[in-house]
C-alpha cells in the first residue's frame, strides 16, 4: 500500500476520536496543526511535519480518556520511528522533537506555560516536565530543534472547535511529494 493511502486509511480507523481532552477531533487536530504552518508559510516539509506529528497516538493503544494515563505515550516516538521508514528527516525529526519542545519552551519562555490546555498540562507532567539547563543546551543542540518548537506551536494552537481546514485527502499529493524514494 502507497503510504498516501496508509496514512489516509489510519487516520480513517482512529483519526475521528477525541484528541485526549481537546474539543477537536486527533484528526481536526492534525489539520489545524497543518493550516497553522501553511499560514506561517512554512517550507512544505514542516507542514507535512506539523500534519503528522501526533501520528504516533493513532499507532499506540492509549487509553481514551487522558485522566486515565498513568506514563508518557512516548507517541513522538512511535511517530517519528514508523515515519522515517517513508520521509526524509527533516518531516521525522520535528515530530521526533515536538513533545521536547513543549518542555524546552516552559523553561525557556515564562509566558508558555500559561497557554497550555488542562490535557496539555496533564501530558507534560508525564513527559518531564520543563527541562533542565542541561537539557535545554541537549535539546538545542539538536539538528531540528528550531522547526520542533515551530511544530510545537502550531500544535498548541491546533485545538480550535469547528475551525474551517483543507480536508485530509487534500494533502496528498504533499504526503507523496515528502516520500523517500524507494
Amino acid at each position: 500500500m502507497r503510504v498516501v493511502e496508509e496514512i489516509l486509511a489510519i487516520y480513517a480507523a482512529r483519526g475521528a476520536g477525541a484528541y485526549f481532552g481537546e474539543r477537536v477531533s486527533m484528526t481536526e487536530h492534525a489539520l489545524q496543526t497543518a493550516y497553522f504552518a501553511r499560514q506561517a508559510d512554512a517550507p512544505e516539509s514542516l507542514v507535512l511535519a506539523a500534519l503528522l506529528h501526533d501520528i504516533g497516538h493513532l499507532l499506540a493503544q492509549v487509553p481514551d480518556d487522558i485522566a486515565d494515563w498513568t506514563a508518557d505515550a512516548q507517541h513522538e516516538a512511535i511517530g517519528a520511528r514508523w515515519l522515517a521508514q517513508h520521509f526524509h528527516p527533516g518531516i521525522c525529526e520535528p515530530v521526533r522533537l515536538h513533545v521536547a519542545a513543549k518542555r524546552y519552551l516552559c523553561a525557556t519562555d515564562a509566558r508558555y506555560f500559561a497557554k497550555l490546555s488542562p490535557a496539555s498540562v496533564h501530558t507534560l507532567k508525564l513527559q518531564g516536565g520543563p527541562m533542565s539547563a542541561p537539557e535545554v543546551a541537549q535539546f538545542e543542540s539538536e539538528r531540528y530543534f528550531t522547526e520542533a518548537v515551530r511544530v510545537r506551536r502550531w500544535d498548541d494552537a491546533g485545538k480550535v472547535a469547528g475551525l474551517k481546514t483543507p480536508q485530509l485527502a487534500e494533502y496528498g499529493t504533499l504526503i507523496a511529494s515528502g516520500q523517500l524514494a524507494r
